[in-house]
Parts: structure tokens; sequence; C-alpha cells
């Protein structure tokens, strides 16, 4: 018998989302920044395990939006909270109910819910959880409830074991060796995005976007990368470029090193800044980036 089910990942923007996604799959498929809205898209994480395939999909975090971008995020929310075997909550160990808490357990009301408090292992006493416990459950009655910490993975094995009998039967949706849905193309600029995020501050990083003009095999057999960062402002250009061109080369070191790491042979990395003014109210640019409900 084979299993075959499909799990959304829901929660408050920098709840840890992606960094969980990341430890059930075994592998960096979600780039991963302390800053809130990092995921801009779906990402669909492929979980094998003795004939059971789980997909999880990771989401944006859950926001109001402020432009054409934010509300294609929030829709992938919206869209990601029905038509799945079960809805994952991730909430900080905080005993209050947000706002954005409270508009996700009623986007999943018809869906079976797990309750996964992440980052648990800040308290100072797991009895410290209880309050958390307390105040979601006084929302709507959650499958379970289950306390994890997605950076040092420890919780995952009890959280998969409460999540398998919501898996069905049915054939694997993905082949048995892919671990996302993601082209080399899409996971290329999110991961130089990536290193926008880590090396710069202000608004700077939420107003960029990566564009890959080209990504495959030189003559010589070489890979080779094209990409465009995009930002919102002639100031914003400079500041990622920097001086003399400082900054641009940090973040394509950075980029490419990891890339090289993770395809395991060297790579070539071309990097361009351009100017593209409010992008993000832009539906061409947006379809073009790969901002589109697929």
């Amino acid at each position: 018998m084979t299993r075959s089910g499909m799990v959304s990942i829901l929660g408050r923007p920098n709840v840890g989302k992606s960094t969980l996604l990341n430890a059930l799959v075994g592998e960096k498929v979600a780039i991963v920044a302390p800053k809130p809205q990092t995921t801009r898209t779906r990402i669909c994480g492929v979980y094998n395990y003795s004939g059971t395939q789980i997909v999880f999909v990771d989401t944006p975090g859950f926001h109001k939006p402020r432009n054409a971008l934010g509300e294609f995020m929030t829709g992938i929310v919206n869209n990601a909270a029905s038509g799945v075997d079960c809805v994952l909550l991730i909430v900080p160990p905080e005993p209050t109910v947000g706002t954005q808490e409270r508009l996700l357990i009623e986007r999943t009301k018809n869906q079976p819910c797990v309750l996964v408090i992440n980052k648990s292992d800040t308290v100072h006493d797991k009895k410290d959880l209880l309050p958390v416990i307390a105040a979601y459950q006084n929302e709507r009655e959650f499958e379970a409830v289950v306390p994890i910490s997605a950076e040092k993975r420890d919780g995952l094995d009890v959280l998969l074991d409460v999540i398998m009998p919501f898996i069905p039967e049915g054939e694997p949706l993905f082949p048995p060796d892919m671990t996302s849905d993601q082209s080399d193309e899409t996971f290329v600029s999110e991961l130089i995005r990536e290193k926008l995020l880590r090396l710069l501050d202000r608004e700077v990083p939420h107003g960029a976007a990566v564009m890959v003009e080209r990504f495959g095999r030189r003559e010589d057999g070489l890979l080779e990368c094209e990409a465009t960062i995009l930002c919102e402002k002639r100031s914003h250009k400079g500041i990622i470029i920097g001086k003399n061109g400082e900054c641009l080369g940090r973040i394509g070191k950075s980029a490419r090193l990891e890339l090289e790491r993770l395809y395991g042979e060297k790579l070539f990395l071309n990097l361009w800044v351009k100017v593209k003014e409010n992008w993000r109210d832009n539906t061409g640019i947006l379809r073009g980036l790969g901002y589109t409900d697929r």
C-alpha cells in the first residue's frame, strides 16, 4: 500500500516555516533569513519514507498586503489553506493569539489542523507552554499540539507521527528522487535573494528581486549563471552595488560558494543590478519573476 498527500505550513512572517520545511525534507529547498516575508511564493518540499510521500507546502507569512506582490502572497496563503489533507499552524511560544493567527484559524476551520509551537527550546520550562496551548485551544479544537524546534530538528519525529494518519492511500505525486517542485532557475534566484536579505538592512532587500537570465553549461562544460537584481530606487542600486562594487561582490561570492556546495561543482556567477520603479505593483514584471498562481 502506498500513501500520498499534501500538508500546508501556515503562520505569521518569520515564525520558522521555511526552516521547518527544510528540516522535514532533509535538505535546503527554501531560503531562510532572519527577516519577515522571506518566502514570497508557494514552495513544495517532498518527504518520502517507507511507501509514504508527504508534499509539504511552504507559504509566505500571512500579512496585510500593501502592493500587488503582497496581494499575490496573501492569495497563496488563502489557497494553501484548502484542498490539502492537513494543515500545520506554526506559532511562537507566546500565550497570546494574534490577529494573524485568528485569521488563519478561521481560514482552516474546515481542515484537519495541527498546532505546532516552534522555538519551544527558547522557553525556560516546558510548563511555560501550557498557557500557549490553552490560549489556542480556546480558539478551536486541534487534532494535536506538538512543540518543536525546527532549527534544532527537535520534535520532528513526533510531528511526522501525528501527520501520518491524515495521509490517504494514493500514488506518489512526485518521483521518489525529487525533493522540490522548483526549477533550478527559481531556486538559484531565491538563493541569491537570500544573500541580499542577509547582507543588506532596512527596506532595500524587500524592494529587491532576482531574475535568472541564464542557467546552464558553457561550451567547456562548466556551470554558469547570469542573473539580474531588480530594485525600486536608484539609491537602492548604489547600496546593493556598494563602494567599488564591494557589496555586490560579497553577495555574489556568498551565493556562488553555497551553490557550488549544493551542486557539487564549480559555478561561474555573473550579477547585474537594474532599477525598475514600483516593480512590486507591475503585474508584467511579477509574471516574469514567476510570481503567478500555479
